[in-house]
């Protein structure tokens, strides 16, 4: 397993530093790799993660009651498998995500490397999923694949 450097609760990402940091690098191959008609062949990596920033004031004028529509769904599971994939990449075992979101938009994400559960998350609102910015977006994956780092050296017998 690679040391992996956290990033400091107090520490601020600026952009270039978040498209860095390998969680952001693994969704942007992911979503590259979707891209079978290469209609984002032209799109900066910058452009391709904007789907990702959803403002505060974007949420507030999004309804509490509705569920998620496609669109919101396909970033949630690529955001997870991202999660999955960089785990993967740092510690050299397999990790498989398992989502489950229901018409609200409710569920949970369990992601399992061997027989250990690395991540297990109750998901809520997920109409409304989406990072106030670029930086917000990197942390939260990097954060994510820390502590399923963390929890694979803590029980590597299990993994």
């Amino acid at each position: 397993m690679s040391n992996v450097t956290p990033v400091p609760n107090n520490a601020r990402l600026d952009e270039k530093d978040a498209l860095a940091t390998p969680f952001i690098k693994c969704l942007l191959r992911l979503m590259r790799a979707q891209d079978t008609f290469e209609l984002w062949q032209e799109k900066s990596d910058t452009d391709l993660l904007c789907d990702f920033i959803v403002t505060r004031q974007q949420r507030r004028a999004i309804p509490l009651i509705g569920g998620p529509d496609l669109e919101v769904q396909w970033r949630l599971e690529i955001f997870y498998a991202a999660v999955a994939l960089a785990i993967e990449e740092q510690s050299g075992l397999m990790a498989s995500p398992v989502l489950t979101v229901n018409h609200e938009g409710f569920g949970r994400i369990l992601l399992t490397a061997g027989r250990l559960v690395v991540l297990s998350k109750t998901l809520r609102d997920v109409h409304r999923f989406g990072f106030d910015n670029l930086q917000k977006l990197a942390e939260a994956g990097t954060g994510l694949v820390d502590n399923g780092l963390t929890t694979i050296k803590t029980y590597s017998d299990v993994a």
